[in-house]
């Protein structure tokens, strides 16, 4: 496969773990929040399944990483992917 290609696959699971890291702080802050027994166990369902995702996109993000990037150039090529999606 090209550079291109396996660079965008590493630049999608990085952005998707941004994403389930955000989800996780969201459910983090409302355990254990409600009256409701049921509502709360819902909830803490919720954010386990978030941290279990996050671990597995981790997983398979680092199994991508080519040893050279895992080395250092991992900041720079996280920040041209952010820029280029534009966050």
């Amino acid at each position: 496969m090209s550079d291109d290609y396996e660079r965008g696959r590493r630049d999608g699971l990085r952005l998707a773990l941004a994403v389930l890291a955000a989800e996780e702080a969201k459910w983090s802050a409302r355990l254990g929040g409600s009256r409701s027994g049921r509502t709360n166990a819902d909830r803490a369902v919720r954010h386990q399944a978030l941290r279990t995702a996050q671990r597995r996109v981790g997983t398979t993000l680092n199994r991508l990483t080519p040893r050279a990037v895992a080395a250092g150039d991992v900041g720079q090529e996280l920040a041209a992917a952010l820029e280029r999606v534009g966050l």
